[in-house]
């Protein structure tokens, strides 16, 4: 399937714009003792549609229309496409000059190497906070989010409120593991991994009790790996742990490329039938 050429998106000029108040700017809990912060209104525009994008909100390749963001995100065209411009320079979404932006898709060989990438990057935090130890406050940070997450699974399904809970109980612990690591290297890299929507550990599938419970008892046995200070098996199990993700998400992409290909040959079907009644009528009629 032939792709359009990715260019440059326009340059967007941020003028100043009223200051707003907002708590979940740079991922961090609203909840938080000083984790309000002032931003403009661009810039919270921005984080609200990366956390979004992140979320799986929209599908791969989607494209974003001005008018319905505005909409949803209650602001005007201006902040708008900020940040747009704004996340398409960050390499979340494309664009295409006369057709606008779109959310950046991945295809089944790029998927695979986004994932193996991911695996061996945080299987090797996992082991390196194994060997030099997580500390005591990503310790508690991991044990909080791990009983959260219990907490949401002991339910025994899967209740749409307890999505967003369950995003940032997964964020929560992957990015803690992640954090301690002493260079800011392994990090970045893994935030390169994670501009691909498909690939963020905040797009949680969510329409699988058993696999979801099986994901989350993995953050159990990683997290007690490492606190045993048992390197390899942290490493193993995180690498684990991503592969398991990774063909939970081949068989989504997969799905959705067999709907699409069902629905363009239904609508092929339907316009063929409809040309040859309307050729039938027409020799009726001469």
């Amino acid at each position: 399937m032939p792709t359009a050429t990715r260019r440059d998106p326009p340059a967007v000029v941020d003028r100043p714009h009223r200051v707003v108040e907002t708590g979940i700017a740079m991922g961090r809990d609203s909840s938080a003792p000083g984790a309000a912060s002032t931003f403009t209104l661009a810039q919270s525009t921005t984080e609200l549609l990366r956390r979004a994008l992140l979320d799986g909100r929209f599908a791969p390749q989607e494209r974003l229309q001005e008018e319905s963001l505005c909409a949803l995100l209650n602001v005007s065209r201006t902040p708008v496409r900020t940040a747009l411009h704004s996340l398409a320079a960050g390499g979340l979404l494309d664009y295409v000059p006369n057709r606008g932006y779109s959310v950046r898709g991945v295809d089944p060989v790029g998927l695979d190497l986004i994932f193996d990438l991911r695996g061996v990057l945080e299987g090797l935090a996992a082991r390196t906070a194994a060997e030099h130890g997580m500390g005591e406050a990503a310790n508690a940070i991991c044990e909080t989010a791990l009983a959260e997450g219990d907490r949401v699974i002991s339910k025994g399904r899967l209740l749409a409120a307890d999505r967003p809970v369950f995003i940032e109980v997964n964020a929560t612990i992957h990015q803690a593991i992640v954090g301690v690591a002493p260079d800011r290297m392994l990090g970045e890299m893994l935030r390169m991994c994670h501009n691909i929507p498909v690939s963020s550990h905040r797009n949680v599938s969510w329409d699988d009790y058993p696999w979801l419970r099986r994901s989350h008892d993995d953050h159990h046995r990683i997290v007690e790996a490492i606190q045993l200070r048992d390197g390899p098996r942290a490493e193993t199990l995180m690498r684990e742990h991503i592969h398991s993700v990774k063909l939970r998400m081949r068989s989504r992409l997969e799905a959705d490329e067999h709907t699409k290909a069902a629905l363009t040959a239904a609508a092929a079907g339907h316009a063929s039938r409809s040309s040859s009644l309307s050729a039938v009528r027409k020799r009726k009629l001469d």
